[in-house]
């Protein structure tokens, strides 16, 4: 077992690959998450757990990612938000204080270091953010 799983083809074997209390918090946010964009399907993606899909072309290539990923890191828990929603990262720094805000990404080491209610605004609000943007926002492509 360890903080960071890998090779794990269903989220149950990605959650029992990582050791407690991180696989409680994981577990505890992947439920959080799901009910806060219930029509965004939960499955592995790029060696994390997604919720939805939206396709994109761009500069690396073409291929569907994830609208919301989650992802146990050897260091720290991450919350990925799709590249469309940078302006709500940005209008909820405040609020998300205790975790690093990167471009795209929301990390933080356990969940006793961020507003939870805040992170499940932010999750709401970017997949609205994706679709608003004329993503066309998935369950999950196939």
């Amino acid at each position: 077992m360890s903080l960071k799983p890998a090779g794990a083809k269903t989220i149950d074997e990605y959650l029992k690959q990582i050791d407690e209390p991180r696989q409680s918090e994981i577990r505890m946010l992947h439920k959080m998450i799901s009910q806060a964009v219930p029509k965004l399907k939960p499955s592995m993606q790029v060696g994390m757990i997604g919720y939805g899909a939206y396709h994109q072309v761009g500069l690396s290539g073409e291929g569907d990612w994830p609208v919301i990923a989650l992802a146990s890191q050897k260091s720290y828990i991450s919350v990925y938000v799709s590249g469309d929603s940078q302006r709500v990262l940005d209008a909820h720094k405040k609020e998300l204080s205790g975790a690093s805000i990167g471009k795209c990404c929301i990390r933080f080491r356990t969940i006793a270091n961020i507003d939870l209610k805040a992170l499940e605004q932010v999750i709401k609000l970017s997949a609205q953010a994706m679709e608003k943007a004329g993503f066309r926002v998935v369950a999950r492509r196939s």
